[in-house]
């Protein structure tokens, strides 16, 4: 905008009612939030863009839409953007994405996340999904070092799922009909070393053939693998022939509940205190 049309949008403002003036602010923000979105996608491109169809480097700009820059190939003639080829393509309210961005960050659920973008449920659903889609195979290749590695367990869900279910629909989730472990319940491998790598394994069952599949290509030779004393974990790691120390469960967690507490202000003479038993270890440490 030319700076004499800038003044006399600027000299127009004092005519607006509240309501307008509530409209424009809206607007303003909605415009600053696809700016953000669409500076931050357009930095993927902009060093040396390459197509995603052919991967040649041959490219020129072509124009734009939707607020993003469109590009030409110059050896299959296709056209992109930079979120061709990625999962967020052709997803629509970008003026949005940073605000639904934070709600995952708060962990909110897909109802109250509809609920704070102003959107349709359905549509947080597959922003959801999207949005999960490369960070769901961003885990660590390879573990070395001290290594841990535990089990858990998840109930079975078939959400979403309309149709061919071997039970009937649950309400908003339910309890497995079974006590303890059993075929409803899904389990997890979690392993991470002291650098803070983490990868994740789902599991058909939690059994020493498995948990070796699982655990062969990711840990390194050298590597020590701690554990709990289940079974299972231990016969995996002999069968993949690396070193095992199962972890004293009670006592470690003992550990834990001394530490944790302090948030990193737990001093000698308090784990000295507690290790005599004279006083609990909460009531030591200075906030």
């Amino acid at each position: 905008m030319k700076t004499e049309e800038f003044h006399v949008l600027t000299a127009e403002l004092e005519k607006l009612t509240p309501h307008q003036r509530s409209i424009l602010v809206d607007r303003l923000h909605k415009i600053e939030h696809v700016q953000a979105v669409s500076m931050l996608v357009e930095s993927r491109v902009q060093s040396k863009p390459l197509c995603p169809k052919c991967g040649h480097d041959h490219i020129a700009r072509w124009g734009s839409a939707s607020g993003l820059q469109c590009y030409r190939c110059a050896g299959c003639h296709a056209t992109f953007n930079a979120l061709t080829g990625t999962p967020l393509a052709r997803l629509r309210h970008k003026d949005k994405w940073l605000e639904f961005a934070q709600q995952m960050a708060e962990g909110a659920s897909v109802r109250n996340s509809a609920k704070i973008c102003e959107v349709h449920r359905n549509t947080t659903f597959l922003w959801r999904h999207r949005f999960l889609a490369l960070p769901n195979a961003q885990k660590a290749q390879s573990l070395t070092g001290i290594a841990e590695a535990d089990e858990t367990y998840f109930l079975e869900s078939f959400k979403g799922q309309k149709k061919d279910m071997p039970r009937k629909p649950h309400k908003r989730g339910s309890k497995a009909s079974k006590r303890g472990l059993s075929d409803e319940q899904i389990p997890v491998l979690i392993c991470r070393d002291r650098t803070g790598s983490t990868s994740d394994f789902v599991l058909k069952r939690a059994d020493k053939t498995h948990i070796s599949a699982a655990l062969k290509p990711l840990l390194a030779n050298d590597a020590v693998l701690c554990t709990d004393s289940g079974q299972a974990l231990g016969a995996a790691a002999r069968e993949i022939g690396i070193t095992h120390r199962p972890i004293n469960l009670a006592n470690y967690l003992g550990w834990r509940r001394m530490i944790e507490p302090a948030h990193g202000a737990l001093s000698p003479c308090a784990v000295l205190f507690a290790v005599l038993g004279m006083g609990r270890v909460q009531q030591l440490t200075v906030t």
